[in-house]
């Protein structure tokens, strides 16, 4: 975004004396093999990462974007760059998500290994029925271009299993010392991520499916409606793009198909204002969902909050879910807890 770029070059120099020492070590991967720095971009990708690293000794994760924070609007810190520039490895949503990930790159002059952890996942074009040439020149012109298609491919847990073993693969390539310990970590974790789609399935399959409906802040769950068969009836904000502002008309023709197709709440994020999705709820005369009660989209939440890893974020967006269609989620799993 144009925030970012103009930031990014005074950031650069503000910390190049920094940068300079951290150099010798942005290189490790491919020296020593015994300690790893690695840098996840996202709060979901950073979840993700911890997990498949475990307690290995000498590998350490930092996270960029924070709690609660929306990937769109990001812009790195010079500690920020610093930790990146100090990296050995760099793993990443994609599909267009880290707008100012090439400006950061350059700024920090990082030189290791970026994984990429869209690798053989199918990607979403605009799913909402959106007039895709304007709103991708639209976001274009703010900075904010996601032509390659929906970025939120974590919200279906398929897609988190494919995301982990593209990331454990990385990690062991870049640490052979380390192989062993992130094959295991990863083994335990998709374990749990089966589980919890299993225990998704399980409760929404039960809700006959002319009942499975769902309205949110913006576009962020397009691969989860598509997974778990939900009609996805719209969106506050028509766009992947959590920072952009919906339209009086957008509002009133999402105020029509609330009222038309029987939707019975919508929802906040808890990344997001959610003073529009109050006004539409007000306005169709259904619930809101917000505060505490927002569902976990583009970020996850702080380390006291419902949504403070992954997996807490998908049993209570799916829990609230299920809430608003007047359905009790059968117990989550023990080892999910």
């Amino acid at each position: 975004m144009k925030t970012t770029r103009l930031l990014l070059p005074a950031l650069a120099a503000s910390a190049a004396l920094v940068l300079a020492g951290c150099s010798a070590t942005a290189t490790n991967a491919a020296g020593s093999d015994d300690d790893l720095k690695v840098v996840a971009t996202t709060t979901q990708i950073a979840d993700l990462t911890r997990n498949i690293v475990g307690d290995a000794d000498g590998v350490t994760v930092t996270q960029l974007i924070q709690a609660n924070q929306s990937a769109h609007s990001y812009d790195p810190s010079v500690a920020d760059l610093t930790a990146l520039g100090a990296a050995d490895v760099l793993v990443i949503n994609g599909v267009g998500l880290e707008e100012w990930l090439d400006d950061a790159i350059e700024a920090s002059g990082f030189d290791g290994v970026t994984i990429d952890s869209d690798e053989g996942i199918t990607i979403q074009g605009d799913e909402a029925g959106h007039d895709d040439e304007a709103e991708h020149d639209d976001e274009a012109e703010h900075g904010h271009d996601h032509s390659g298609g929906n970025p939120h491919i974590w919200t279906d847990v398929k897609n988190a299993e494919a995301m982990v073993a593209t990331i454990a693969d990385g990690l062991a390539d870049a640490s052979s010392a380390h192989a062993d310990d992130f094959e295991a970590n990863e083994t335990a974790y998709t374990a749990q991520l089966a589980e919890l789609e299993g225990w998704i399935h399980e409760n929404i399959d039960a809700v006959p499916a002319d009942e499975r409906l769902l309205v949110s802040n913006h576009d962020a769950f397009g691969y989860f409606t598509a997974a778990y068969g939900i009609t996805y009836v719209g969106s506050v904000i028509p766009s992947f793009d959590d920072n952009a502002e919906p339209s009086a008309a957008e509002i009133d023709a999402l105020v029509a198909a609330v009222k038309a197709t029987g939707v019975k709440a919508v929802f906040s994020e808890a990344s997001i204002n959610p003073k529009a999705a109050d006004t539409i709820a007000a306005e169709a005369g259904v619930a809101v969902y917000s505060g505490d009660d927002a569902l976990y989209g583009d970020s996850l939440g702080p380390a006291d909050s419902a949504g403070s890893t992954y997996i807490a974020s998908q049993l209570h967006n799916v829990s609230l879910i299920l809430e608003s269609w007047g359905v009790t989620p059968s117990a989550v799993p023990a080892d999910l807890q």
